[in-house]
């Protein structure tokens, strides 16, 4: 269970579905079986999976997404005004001078000057352009996101400061966060829980410190053993898993 106003870490192996899982919850990609429950705004416990797409329109001004990639996942032809507006218009929220001051407002609250409203994706920096994503995230208040490796694509100088940012704005506005990465590091400096896959599925979670200090699962101190220490003269001893990470399609 996600709880309101938490920040999850989805850690795992590259291929191991923590962007499937990100995309299915939002219904990007159609699951095949099972139920995805979320409790919307109005109360109401909906079961995401099960729905078609007429009815999920609505949810998805509350379930929004960070996508990976700062460089692919903004339209080059559009403005950084249009980019950021686009959600509000297909879902009436606001148009026009009302448009144009809500993303006055969402680019100052993500740190980018409203004067560069009219310049294309092209004339920013890789944080610059995240920040662009993340203020269309926010365009219509939602309640969950899903942050797909938000910062796996900058810079290391760049990414504690979209990091930081983040943190403080799940804070001031109260999100539900999901926050996927490979990068343990990253994951304990923001999340309030963490959950470990592998293969397709959980298999630890448990509040950040329980389980970065007193891991249970094997595969989680594999991954914890992977990580250098701060100090070089702190040598910990590796544990090399051996073999080939297996199939989602046939599991072992």
């Amino acid at each position: 269970d996600l709880r309101e106003k938490e920040v999850l870490g989805l850690v795992g192996e590259s291929g191991c579905g923590k962007t499937t899982v990100g995309r299915t919850i939002l219904r990007l990609y159609d699951p095949t079986s099972g139920e995805i429950r979320f409790r919307s705004q109005s109360g109401e416990i909906v079961d995401v999976a099960n729905i078609n797409q007429h009815k999920m329109k609505p949810l998805r001004r509350e379930m929004r997404m960070i996508f990976q990639d700062p460089f692919s996942s903004l339209n080059p032809r559009l403005t950084v005004k249009d980019i950021i507006s686009e959600p509000l218009e297909i879902h009436k929220v606001a148009r026009g001078k009302k448009a144009e001051q809500r993303v006055a407002e969402l680019m100052t609250s993500v740190g980018l000057d409203p004067a560069y409203m009219r310049r294309y994706p092209h004339e920013f920096s890789g944080g610059q352009r995240q920040r662009i994503g993340l203020a269309r995230t926010l365009s219509l208040n939602p309640r969950l996101i899903i942050a797909d490796e938000p910062v796996s694509a900058l810079d290391v100088s760049v990414q504690a400061q979209v990091l930081n940012l983040l943190q403080e704005l799940q804070r001031n506005l109260g999100l539900t966060l999901i926050f996927v990465a490979h990068d343990l590091s990253v994951v304990e400096h923001i999340s309030d829980r963490i959950a470990v896959m592998y293969v397709g599925k959980i298999v630890e979670l448990a509040k950040t410190d329980e389980l970065l200090y007193h891991p249970m699962h094997p595969y989680t101190e594999a991954l914890l053993s992977s990580i250098p220490p701060a100090d070089p003269d702190i040598h910990l001893e590796r544990i090399i898993l051996e073999g080939d990470v297996p199939s989602p399609v046939d599991p072992p």
